[in-house]
């Protein structure tokens, strides 16, 4: 039964990190006109009780992983650290003008590309021009992600310093030979190394990031991982699916073939075993690919029914609008998404104009809100309910005809005007949001689009 669960779940689907999901983004109804318009009614709406958050995306890495399908420069010139955060910057100042008064930030994210590429004199720099232009909120939560192999001590304590009390550390796998074929050779000493600093420092997030299906990865490796994991105690874990999408232009998938990548029930075994041993350690399953130690805020708020997700992926606190700076970030204003340009020299010849190097969006219709609210609910709860007008849309009667084959198949619970996610069906949460898609549903890709959903 449970080989025939994934030869019939196991297809294309998105991550949804937003609804619609970009692919599906109608650029027709997008101007920069209707973005700063939603972008000044979010923020009105939400600075003064909520505050905002800001991505920033730093693109520069000094290798290629060639599991990485993120937008990054390769490069071991660091003497492009100064004019990026000062066009960084610059997009910033537009950005605090259009509002129209000091913002208050609730949450930053430093993402990449590698945001330890940088030195902590240049981060630092970057943190403050941010706050010269706008405050702190009290409850503010400030991450970043680093790589074990080039964070440093002080880069810890500079962000510390800065706010900083949450760092996610990219391990994906212990095994030299599944680090060899994704070109990420990184030791154990490396990630023990940077835990203990940040801990001792005193980091009260740490999170490791490990992915399953790699090229190569039996289950004797996410024994060894999760064993050395469970050496380390990092209060979050994002234990992911790799997603093979090596038609992305860039993404550098390219240093295996696809017969050494674990498929169908094989990858599944990868992460029944590696999420009995987190279960096995004290970890709770907290949304989508994501555990958590019960002392760490990413499990209050998923029991508290609090737990939210963005382009930035999961949060303990939400905020209405998201601001994205750097090139190839995602804005959220709830209302509309907006695109940076993907190209850096692009993006700096954008500033130059004096112009927000917006490039696409899509203006979110009264359907596309009450199916965001619906897969938010489920990534975030593992349930959701229609009772209420606000969670009605025509379509609900298909929907639901589709949940009860699921239903049939145990993956969730079908009541009068809700549905709940079983434990069974939770690796499979994908299939299910898929299932409230009315956008993908109307017009089927017509090319590679998404990775695998199992």
């Amino acid at each position: 039964m449970k080989n025939s669960l994934i030869q019939k779940y196991n297809v294309p689907g998105p991550r949804y990190t937003s609804y619609p999901t970009v692919p599906y983004w109608d650029e027709t109804d997008f101007s920069d006109k209707i973005w700063t318009e939603t972008l000044k009614k979010s923020f009105a709406a939400s600075n003064s009780s909520e505050g905002i958050s800001l991505y920033i995306h730093l693109p520069f890495c000094e290798s290629l992983c060639t599991f990485c399908g993120c937008n990054k420069r390769i490069t071991k010139n660091h003497a492009v650290e100064n004019p990026y955060i000062d066009a960084v910057l610059k997009e910033w100042t537009f950005y605090c003008k259009i509002l129209g008064e000091k913002p208050t930030i609730k949450e930053i994210h430093l993402g990449g590309g590698t945001p330890t590429f940088f030195s902590p004199k240049n981060l630092e720099d970057l943190i403050n021009g941010i706050f010269s232009h706008a405050n702190k909120a009290k409850d503010y939560e400030f991450s970043f992600e680093g790589h074990p192999n080039n964070t440093s001590h002080e880069h810890l304590q500079k962000l510390y310093d800065l706010g900083f009390r949450r760092v996610s550390f990219g391990v994906q796998d212990y095994s030299e030979k599944v680090q060899k074929a994704i070109h990420r050779e990184q030791p154990f000493h490396n990630v023990a190394k940077v835990t203990f600093w940040a801990r001792e420092i005193g980091y009260t997030s740490i999170g490791h990031d490990i992915i399953f299906g790699l090229p190569f990865q039996e289950i004797e490796d996410i024994i060894d991982t999760i064993e050395k994991t469970k050496s380390l105690q990092p209060d979050r874990l994002a234990f992911y699916s790799y997603a093979h999408v090596p038609w992305i232009k860039g993404n550098g998938q390219r240093g295996f073939n696809d017969e050494d990548i674990p498929k169908d029930e094989k990858k599944r075994i990868l992460y029944e075993t590696g999420k009995k041993l987190l279960y096995e350690n004290g970890y709770r399953e907290i949304g989508m690919d994501h555990f958590a130690l019960k002392t760490d805020s990413l499990y209050d708020a998923f029991q508290n029914g609090k737990l939210h997700r963005n382009f930035m992926g999961y949060s303990s606190s939400k905020t209405q609008l998201m601001i994205g700076l750097g090139v190839s970030s995602i804005s959220d204003s709830w209302y509309s998404f907006a695109q940076n340009v993907k190209n850096l020299e692009d993006y700096y010849q954008v500033l130059e104009w004096n112009k927000l190097p917006v490039f696409r969006g899509h203006l979110l219709t009264n359907e596309d809100l009450i199916i965001r609210k619906h897969i938010l609910n489920l990534m975030c709860q593992f349930e959701t309910s229609w009772k209420n007008k606000e969670g009605y849309f025509n379509e609900i009667p298909d929907v639901i005809l589709q949940l009860k084959e699921m239903e049939n198949d145990g993956l969730v619970i079908l009541k009068d005007y809700n549905i709940e996610v079983t434990e069974k069906g939770k690796p499979y949460v994908r299939n299910i949001c898929m299932a409230f898609d009315l956008r993908l549903k109307r017009k089927a890709p017509e090319t590679e689009l998404f990775s695998m959903t199992i």
